[in-house]
């Protein structure tokens, strides 16, 4: 018997939702994910992870390497009792021999998540145009929303004081990078205070520091882009990042210079912020470039807690964006198939 072939309409499922930015999602809606990673981070500790993702598969097509965001997904679909497919430019015909189009069009029918990490805007987009399950921004040159995700509850988790995230202001050290980018943002939609401290050649870009400023409106949140060191004391979270990256190289000298020495962030300049200020990185951490290594290894990084809760984010993620069209089959439904197919086998 011949079954019909399924149509891309019946594929699509009604509200199906991507993750593009943090920006996209609510308060709400960025609180109800931490609080399932919570629930997911406890399951993990006690070896008791329910199987969310069990018969499900996420593709992870990667134009650029990672460790952090290919362990992670990796992990947490195991863990989750699924399955995740690394898909590099080798691997697949990703806007070569096959269109974008196409790539996201075969992956949708057969994955039932697309984590891409991309090197450029256009691939995500063209990801996110024919696909009819969620597809996950897992890192273009404009936002990395799942490092966000893992930032935020970091923070959240490290406040011992009862302030909320709405009380603290967040410096970010260096380059306006798509992390960068993503913090004011996401600060912005929390009523954070945030700061890109760097050179003025390397400051955010104006319109995207202008849907900041639109946010905090709403939130109270307040944002400053400067090139005054000294603005640290004001600052309970201090970020790193790296003054360059791969498609960087050229640049690499000339940033360094702009950059060194004065926005490295040391153990001297950690001091100068204010008490109990924490430190954060979304590694890897060039040493003695952007950090040292004596800050990085200090009491106040939670660099390397912010690193693991990466897969409690990547758990929350794989469940959060599938959980509305997962079908459950009764014991019923699933005896009726083995007995037909078994059935079947037993004539050949």
């Amino acid at each position: 018997m011949k079954l019909p072939s399924s149509s891309a309409t019946e594929l699509n499922k009604a509200n199906m939702e991507h993750m593009v930015s943090m920006k996209d999602f609510s308060v709400e809606e960025m609180d109800n994910m931490m609080e399932l990673m919570t629930y997911l981070k406890q399951a993990r500790r006690d070896n008791a992870i329910p199987q969310l993702f069990k018969g499900k598969s996420v593709g992870m097509i990667f134009e650029a390497g990672s460790t952090r965001t290919r362990v992670s997904f990796e992990v947490a679909a195991t863990l989750l009792g699924g399955h995740a497919l690394f898909l590099s430019p080798k691997d697949i015909h990703l806007g070569g021999k096959e269109s974008i189009d196409d790539t996201s069009r075969v992956l949708s029918r057969m994955c039932d998540i697309i984590m891409a990490r991309t090197n450029s805007p256009e691939t995500l987009d063209g990801l996110l145009e024919m696909s009819t399950v969620p597809v996950i921004n897992g890192l273009d040159t404009r936002f990395h929303p799942t490092q966000m995700l893992a930032d935020l509850y970091t923070i959240r988790e490290h406040i011992t004081d009862g302030r909320r995230l709405s009380d603290l202001t967040l410096a970010f050290m260096g380059d306006a990078t798509d992390v960068c980018r993503s913090l004011m943002l996401t600060c912005a939609k929390y009523g954070m205070g945030f700061k890109q401290i760097g050179p003025k050649k390397y400051h955010m870009e104006p319109e995207w520091v202008e849907l900041a400023e639109s946010f905090c409106k709403e939130s109270g949140g307040h944002i400053e882009i400067t090139d005054d060191v000294d603005q640290i004391s004001e600052c309970d979270v201090v970020y790193g990042d790296s003054f360059y990256w791969v498609t960087q190289m050229d640049e690499k000298e000339e940033r360094l210079a702009a950059f060194m020495p004065d926005y490295v962030i040391t153990e001297e300049l950690m001091a100068k912020a204010r008490p109990g200020a924490m430190l954060l990185h979304c590694l890897p951490a060039n040493d003695k470039e952007e950090v040292t290594r004596g800050a990085l290894e200090s009491e106040y990084s939670v660099a390397f807690d912010e690193a693991e809760n990466r897969l409690t984010a990547q758990m929350a993620i794989l469940v959060y964006f599938t959980h509305k069209h997962a079908v459950i089959p009764t014991e019923e439904t699933i005896k009726h198939h083995e007995e037909k197919i078994n059935g079947f086998l037993k004539t050949l």
